[in-house]
């Protein structure tokens, strides 16, 4: 996949590249006041919600087309570009009306390819940086699906944006980041820019700073943040919204990797993770044979594979051991699951024979 830069002409190549701006555009008054202070702090690609999917109807669900002129004025009296999500072939072509700058597709709508192919055909032909949300659930092929239709409408200059993951049993973050996911994107796509989404990962304004902080130490390319000149009166996502000021704050703060450091130093380290990743290549090994005699044994004395109440315990023990050697738990529990399900697998084997 042959891809050109995202960057827009004037915009500083330097790492990260910043798209900031209010969740929604909410009235004139408030774009530009928010636009100006953005302006000020050196911000030059201007973010704003035109058309906002709400999960449940009788929510403020954007602007519409009518707040377009008014990222025109942004344009016009301040020189910075405009970013806007589309959902449908007309929010394309209203956005190409008013010299949108650069579009983005959210993640409900990159989850839906018929969706994501209406957008790739109203595109066919033009040159414009396309960005592409992750899809709501954690599903890198249907991600690498969206960017190969947009691809395939003759749109070169395409980037991915991670935004996290929906899921049912809510931590501290409002979505999940799963940061294998996007790492495997990239492992996948080396060409692709992947910018960082902190204000809808986090879904809490005070979680920004350390997750920009986290994706500059995993070498995204950009950061697309929430930013609104009063946020605690937001329309929508009021909680994840910054101030331009403490944007500011967050930006300056950052520590940005040397990406060109050589890594000879950590040969020795890295020697010790591939021995280390042998053993437990080994000893897993070992427990899928254990689990089959297991199996075997079950069948014999015509058992269920599943026991309960043995699978809770060792959940139970397990989590708290990897939680006492400073591991976290969730980690383990996903990793216990993985291993249950294997073994679940191999047992199944034994009962078909």
């Amino acid at each position: 996949m042959e891809l050109e830069s995202i960057l827009l002409p004037g915009v500083d190549a330097k790492r990260p590249l910043i798209i900031a701006g209010p969740c929604s555009a909410e009235t004139e008054e408030q774009v530009m006041e928010t636009a100006r202070k953005l302006h000020a702090r050196g911000i030059k690609i201007f973010r704003a919600g035109i058309w906002k999917p709400r999960t449940k109807p009788g929510g403020f669900e954007g602007i519409g087309a009518e707040g377009l002129p008014w990222l025109q004025r942004v344009q016009s009296e301040l020189g910075m570009y405009t970013a806007v999500e589309v959902a449908t072939a007309k929010h394309v072509r209203d956005c190409l009306a008013h010299n949108v700058d650069m579009l983005w597709i959210g993640a409900r709508t990159s989850a839906n390819p018929f969706a994501v192919q209406e957008i790739a055909d109203a595109l066919e032909g033009l040159d414009i940086p396309v960005l592409i949300k992750n899809p709501v659930n954690p599903d890198l092929d249907l991600w690498i699906g969206a960017v190969q239709r947009i691809y395939n409408a003759g749109i070169r200059r395409i980037g991915a944006i991670h935004r996290g993951f929906s899921s049912f049993d809510k931590k501290i973050y409002r979505n999940l980041p799963q940061w294998h996911i996007p790492i495997e994107l990239h492992r996948q796509l080396p060409n692709l820019p992947i910018i960082c989404d902190p204000s809808h990962i986090g879904g809490r304004r005070e979680l920004i700073g350390p997750l920009c902080q986290q994706a500059m130490d995993l070498n995204f390319d950009g950061l697309i943040v929430e930013s609104h000149c009063n946020p605690d009166k937001a329309w929508s996502d009021a909680s994840q919204q910054v101030t331009p000021e403490v944007l500011d704050f967050i930006l300056n703060t950052l520590v940005i990797r040397d990406t060109n450091q050589t890594t000879e130093s950590l040969s020795a380290l890295r020697r010790q993770i591939d021995e280390l990743d042998n053993s437990l290549l080994e000893l897993l090994a070992r427990r899928m044979r254990i689990s089959q005699e297991i199996g075997q044994y079950k069948k014999e004395h015509n058992m269920p594979i599943l026991q309960s109440q043995r699978y809770d315990e060792i959940l139970q023990n397990r989590i708290s051991q990897a939680v006492s050697m400073d591991m976290d738990g969730e980690f383990m529990k996903t990793v216990l699951v993985a291993i249950h399900e294997e073994s679940v697998r191999h047992q199944q084997e034994i009962m078909k024979r």
